[in-house]
């Protein structure tokens, strides 16, 4: 397949942000440990000492600037080839996790990150050509279908099952709740990251896309799904049997500025 300048572009941009976000949760991960100690409270069972943890800044600075690089990387590429790069973090955090937090990775893991591996090869290798959009009324009606409110209805559904009901239950004892909100929460937000970003860059190139409204609700609907993604993936990443192939799998992305 032969990419055009825009989608090497984008690749280049979502490489780079799958090497900040993989190294930020490994930094995020030991600032937490280390509020936890001075504190006394975890952060998955509603301590929020992090906060004032010099290292879990570092951390969530690095996811910034991971994140702002997958959110430029949205506006040159078609989302079907940045989203499947992300999966590239997990490499990186396990790779980093091995080395600083001395977490040994299961035969499984392994060969989870072998699956990633390939299964993004394939993807990108494959990706159809996108269509060229010219006003961010597109995306809003690609939005708008039936086939994605219902999915985007079936999704806050669970959410909300998995916030008011299984995470007061058993959120602390099994980091798979709070990873499932993250991936749920980032699933939603990968549409309205593609659309902000395609309308950032349509606006630069001369074609204001501020005047609007569908634009705003995009830009809504991503601050929504950051903010709630960032809280429980810091709950997760104070599980000590939680599997940095888990965290990430969640959270990705995690646009988080998706994942």
């Amino acid at each position: 397949m032969v990419f055009s300048k825009d989608n090497m572009t984008g690749i280049i941009l979502a490489l780079l942000s799958s090497v900040f976000i993989g190294a930020s949760f490994i930094i995020k991960k030991k600032g937490l440990r280390r509020a936890a100690v001075v504190s006394g409270v975890r952060a998955g069972v509603g301590g929020y000492s992090y906060l004032m943890e010099p290292l879990w800044w570092i951390g969530m600075i690095t996811m910034i600037v991971g994140e702002i690089a997958n959110f430029v990387a949205y506006a040159f590429a078609p989302a079907v080839l940045v989203t499947p790069l992300g999966a590239l973090s997990i490499i990186v955090s396990a790779v980093l996790a091995q080395i600083i937090l001395k977490e040994k990775l299961h035969p499984l893991g392994i060969l989870g990150c072998v699956l990633c591996i390939a299964g993004s090869v394939v993807i990108v290798v494959h990706a159809p050509q996108e269509h060229p959009i010219s006003s961010v009324k597109e995306i809003w009606y690609m939005a708008t279908q039936k086939a994605f409110l219902l999915y985007m209805g079936s999704a806050i559904v669970l959410v909300f099952i998995l916030v008011f009901y299984f995470a007061p239950q058993c959120g602390h004892l099994n980091a798979l709740v709070f990873t499932g909100i993250c991936s749920l929460m980032g699933s939603l937000s990968v549409m309205s990251v593609k659309a902000l970003g395609t309308s950032l860059k349509l606006t630069v190139e001369g074609k204001n896309q501020l005047i609007y409204p569908e634009t705003w609700v995009f830009m809504l609907v991503v601050v929504v799904c950051v903010v709630t993604q960032m809280n429980y993936l810091n709950k997760s990443c104070t599980h000590e049997q939680t599997s940095n192939l888990e965290t990430l799998d969640a959270s990705n992305h995690v646009v988080l500025l998706d994942g």
